[in-house]
């Protein structure tokens, strides 16, 4: 009896001694596939910084390129997975916890490992070595101390397969979502929600800086050296994406911006073709009012004639508090149509979106080795891209532009802009549109064609689609007056070069002042000369009569004008809604005259007390500003920053800044539009130029860290280095990953 007492501690010794010796095996036999992989890699970066990846297969390189990326900014590669799986909380807190609860609505491990497991062979390489590629970074770098993912799995990558700045999943109004999931639901005869144009904007009241991108394709016929020119000009907030090259020896050649943590190029270019994204206003998410009725102690939805059982399941959200980590527990109800999501005017509200991260990614991967139209529309067939359009041009002369191509077949009698009636099989889904049925457009008369988040009407001139011949939820957007500007500066132009679509991508006209201030003015001229104003008024009134809309550092109208614009904006806002309007066709038509003028006094004011006098130059007040490499940046007047002279693109400025104050601060700095900026020249070789906000690396003690800032803030493009010959002379180190010389 005692020897069997004797034997049992040593057999716990003996199993713990096992495990130990098999974790550290599997640890071993990691370790030396990684650094097989990396041994089939070459980084090279250039003087800017910007890695050149290089692998032997599509695998090796997208093993570098994560490792590359890592080496740049691991903050943002972690950040982003932990978002996309719903563990926000994790890392920040009570705060977050309803943003998870979004995300898992839709993101769930288990059904993304079973969808990694069926999915294709080749895909599932790449999604390893996305793995692979991340965590050999942290085995090399121990003194990385991840916030919450610790080891990166294949599977992740398909919960996170787009690249768009705001997926789909963010259109769920997070406070609607916790109104709804904070208490015990129950069926109310009649409830009523805050919609979400009630809601609080972001920015100290005003409305919110419009996100999107600007594209521009022109064909041979309308340039000077007779090659297909492509911009890509995505507005995001800054540092959104990493600029890197990603080769190997399997094809795959591609440049461009890519978002922190995905292994495909989202916006760029190969040496015979290139893409630039665009968010789209296509209707491809649809919420449904779902009549929910208790019966025997369960609830139920009507459907038709029939009552369907909702669906239930548990959701926990572990979330940080200062104990360590504790749990929410939530009861989610679904209908076929999807989760429910909020309640209004006694109906739950169901919603339906794209659910397809394996056609996804695929699709977001091979079209960066697509070389033609052909090869790249036949990515299209795929239907998985639901937020974007695509502007493509190549080195065959082809300029074409791609609507979003996921979009559901509906029955137009419905307003699918709106809750439809759930209980109506009317209102489902009927399939996908073919691609043949999509809005696209292929080489038009025009020799030209852009989008800019506008609606797809005007982005060719006179060869552009028409409205008609789509069903109405193809498109939801309207004009804007960026998409005023794109057509005011690529119509009638037939000698386009790399540097002057560059300067038509900056060109400095601001649109939205030539419906609104002639109006200003007007009510300034029958001002009586009794008003108080006639007299306050009369040198801003002049310096804004003389000016030629255009922004300019040095431009003291244009801080006149953009003071009194955000004024007037802000407090017509709600009426113009009203009156189903846009903002600048209000303040033309039905702002009053004192409105308009107590605007500009207020913008007079403001730019005084803020600056000292109201003749301030634009440059004094707009700045770009890099201190730290937070995600949400610190901003200080004392610190550097540096004059900007494009402007929100509320204002039509094709080149996008949004700035405002912050908490402490008189000047405005930016943190969202241009961010990556690329002019591209389709010839017999491929030549680029491009600029990075600030630069590549987001380690303020890097050389990289802020060297591109002037070059962005002034729109001078530096030139891309796509080939081996283009990189001498510009190498500043080489390597494989983890050898010493990457630390």
């Amino acid at each position: 009896m005692q020897n069997r007492k004797c034997l049992k501690p040593l057999a716990t010794l003996f199993a713990v001694l096992l495990s130990t010796a098999l974790l550290h095996a599997a640890e071993t036999a990691e370790s030396a596939r990684w650094k097989q992989e990396a041994a089939n890699v070459t980084i090279t970066r250039d003087d800017w910084g910007i890695a050149h990846i290089h692998g032997k297969t599509d695998a090796d390189a997208v093993f570098g390129m994560e490792y590359a990326q890592a080496e740049d900014d691991f903050n943002r590669i972690e950040t982003n997975y932990i978002n996309a799986t719903g563990r926000l909380a994790e890392a920040e807190g009570e705060s977050r916890i309803y943003q998870d609860l979004r995300m898992k609505l839709f993101i769930n491990p288990i059904e993304l490992k079973k969808q990694y497991a069926a999915s294709p062979a080749w895909l599932k390489t790449l999604m390893s070595a996305f793995a692979d590629g991340l965590n050999f970074y942290l085995y090399k770098h121990p003194d990385v101390k991840p916030r919450v993912i610790q080891h990166f799995e294949p599977w992740m990558a398909l919960s996170f397969t787009e690249g768009s700045i705001g997926g789909d999943i963010e259109r769920i109004d997070l406070l609607q979502l916790q109104s709804f999931y904070s208490h015990p639901a129950a069926i109310h005869a009649s409830t009523r929600t805050t919609t979400h144009e009630e809601l609080a904007y972001i920015h100290d009241s005003d409305p919110p800086e419009p996100t999107g991108s600007n594209g521009m394709a022109i064909s041979p016929s309308n340039t000077r050296d007779h090659h297909a020119l492509l911009l890509i000009n995505p507005h995001t907030s800054f540092f959104f994406r990493s600029e890197l090259q990603m080769s190997s020896d399997q094809g795959l050649d591609a440049y461009g911006a890519v978002t922190w943590g995905q292994f495909f190029i989202y916006q760029g270019f190969n040496e015979r073709a290139g893409w630039m994204h665009t968010s789209s206003g296509v209707d491809a998410v649809d919420e449904y009012l779902e009549t929910v009725q208790k019966k025997d102690n369960r609830l139920f939805y009507k459907y038709g004639n029939d009552l369907r059982p909702l669906t239930t399941e548990q959701i926990t959200i572990p979330y940080k508090t200062d104990h360590g980590i504790a749990e929410k527990k939530f009861t989610i109800y679904r209908t076929h149509h999807g989760p429910i999501i909020r309640e209004a005017d006694g109906k739950w509200i169901s919603i339906r979106l794209m659910q397809e991260p394996i056609k996804a990614l695929t699709q977001s991967y091979i079209r960066t080795k697509a070389k033609d139209y052909k090869s790249f529309r036949q990515t299209l067939e795929l239907k998985a891209n639901s937020s974007n359009n695509t502007i493509f041009a190549d080195a065959d002369g082809d300029i074409a532009y791609f609507h979003g191509n996921f979009i559901p077949r509906r029955d137009t009698a419905f307003d699918f802009t709106k809750p439809v009636d759930g209980s109506n099989p009317a209102t489902d889904w009927k399939g996908l549109l073919a691609v043949d049925e999509l809005p696209q457009l292929l080489n038009p008369k025009s020799g030209w064609l852009y989008n800019s988040n506008n609606w797809p009407w005007s982005g060719a001139g006179i060869s552009s689609l028409r409205q008609v011949d789509y069903p109405v939820y193809v498109e939801t957007g309207t004009e804007t007056a960026r998409g005023q500007h794109a057509i005011r500066v690529l119509q009638d132009k037939k000698d386009f070069t790399l540097d002057s679509l560059i300067a038509a991508a900056y060109d400095s006209y601001l649109p939205w002042f030539d419906q609104t201030l002639p109006v200003l003015l007007r009510a300034y001229d029958v001002l009586p000369s009794s008003d108080p104003l006639k007299t306050k008024l009369a040198d801003p009134i002049q310096q804004l009569r003389t000016w030629n809309h255009r922004w300019a550092i040095d431009s003291v109208p244009t801080s006149l004008a953009i003071f009194w614009g955000e004024d007037i904006r802000r407090s017509t806002t709600l009426e113009a809604k009203k009156e189903g309007l846009r903002a600048e066709d209000y303040i033309a038509t039905k702002a009053s005259s004192t409105q308009l003028l107590q605007s500009l006094s207020a913008a007079a004011d403001k730019l005084a007390n803020d600056f000292g006098t109201w003749n301030t130059p634009w440059g004094n007040v707009n700045r770009f500003q890099r201190l730290t490499g937070d995600i949400v940046q610190p901003f200080n007047d004392a610190a550097p920053s540096i004059p900007v002279g494009f402007t929100s693109s509320f204002w039509g400025s094709l080149a996008s800044f949004g700035a405002h104050p912050y908490p402490g601060t008189k000047k405005w700095y930016g943190t969202s539009g241009n961010s990556f900026v690329a002019v591209v020249e389709f010839g017999d070789k491929v030549h680029a130029k491009a600029v990075t906000a600030g630069g590549e690396s987001g380690n303020p003690s890097s050389p990289h860290f802020n060297d591109q800032a002037k070059r962005y803030s002034t729109g001078d493009l530096r030139d891309v280095y796509f080939y081996p010959s283009d990189l001498k002379g510009h190498i500043e180190r080489q390597y494989h990953p983890g050898d010493q010389s990457s630390h």
